[in-house]
């Protein structure tokens, strides 16, 4: 594609390069310049125009963002209409979105002038949403240039893993000092967490926090529900807690416990022998806020499935505490005694 100012008589059929506004004549960006165009341009004595000239080969930039949207959209998404040398894509379902980072990789490799942008993998969609963006920076690009894009595009595909209404049975254990009101709170705040999933709670069993008796509670609501989330009413400390023996007792295995997200540190992970996923929630959980548990859950809601390797990737992106919850560095309480003490910096804190 050819660029740079021409002669007025030579810039017919050009696309304009810049925007022009000249006592009553507008010309926009990206438009045609057609015959009359150029008489109202020498009428005003403008004697050169910026325009952009696409050569053999070139494909448009509208041409080139729609093909490569093509390629790369996969399930549950909508392509809309090019303009500009921009195509938006669009989330058909509520679901997870799902894309691969080197696939992103892959395509902005190819050329400077084609460029696409994601939401973050894994991410929780609502139908509408836009999920990405195709960008041609020029008003067209090398045929080779785009057929390399949509080489590179291949194989992987974006998609929405859409939510399934799926069935939840959810136990509370109970110590003296647990309000019934924090209880009754958890499991109306998890209704609302999985609202727009279509999911339902099918079981609501609150029992002593006891191993036999929750071994028991979970063999109770086992077969009615797709997924088991307990929430306890003590923090999981260790793998030998009251709710991962009662999940082995009931002979479930554990996946994997804790994780690098925070909140949502004491998340534990158990499958049932029967393949049923058991969640025993952090203490996070109680709060409306996102945590770790969101994310695990929202996963699973989509059929996908999570293992150990899956959370221990969790970790970068996995801070999730508000800004406003932290402390700014000006008003950070720094106590150091010596040069051979300089971890004691007095920032302290437990997320569950």
């Amino acid at each position: 594609m050819k660029f740079g100012a021409v002669p007025i008589q030579r810039s017919l059929g050009a696309i304009v390069a810049h925007g022009r506004a000249v006592k009553g004549l507008v010309l926009k960006k990206g438009e045609i310049v057609r015959p009359h165009h150029i008489l109202a341009l020498e009428e005003l004595g403008i004697d050169s125009l910026v325009v952009a000239e696409p050569e053999a080969g070139d494909v448009g930039e509208n041409a080139a963002a729609l093909a490569l949207a093509r390629a790369i959209a996969g399930d549950n998404l909508v392509v809309e209409p090019p303009g500009t040398g921009r195509v938006n894509i669009f989330a058909e379902r509520n679901g997870i979105f799902i894309v691969d980072p080197t696939l992103i990789d892959r395509v902005n490799a190819v050329d400077e002038r084609i460029t696409l942008a994601t939401l973050a993998p894994m991410r929780n969609i609502a139908r509408g949403e836009m999920v990405a963006t195709i960008k041609i920076i020029p008003f067209a690009v090398p045929e080779t240039a785009l057929t390399n894009a949509v080489d590179a595009a291949s194989g992987a595909k974006l998609s929405v893993a859409p939510f399934r209404p799926l069935r939840l049975g959810v136990i509370s254990t109970l110590l003296p000092g647990l309000k019934m009101s924090v209880v009754t709170k958890t499991s109306r705040l998890l209704a609302e967490r999985v609202a727009t999933t279509g999911a339902t709670i099918v079981a609501d069993e609150r029992v002593v926090h006891d191993v036999p008796l929750l071994a028991g509670a979970i063999g109770t609501v086992a077969a009615a529900s797709d997924i088991i989330i307990i929430f306890g009413a003590s923090a999981i400390s260790d793998r030998r807690d009251v709710i991962p023996a009662a999940i082995e007792q009931s002979g479930g295995d554990i996946v994997h416990f804790g994780m690098p997200v925070d909140p949502g540190n004491l998340l534990l992970i158990a499958q049932l022998a029967d393949g049923t996923p058991v969640l025993g929630a952090p203490g996070c959980a109680r709060s409306p806020k996102e945590s770790g548990f969101d994310w695990v859950l929202q996963r699973m809601l989509a059929g996908i499935s999570v293992s150990s390797a899956d959370i221990r990737r969790m970790g970068a992106g996995g801070l999730l505490i508000d800004d406003a919850q932290r402390m700014r560095p000006e008003t950070r309480q720094v106590r150091r005694t010596s040069f051979s003490q300089p971890n004691l910096i007095g920032i302290s804190g437990d997320q569950a």
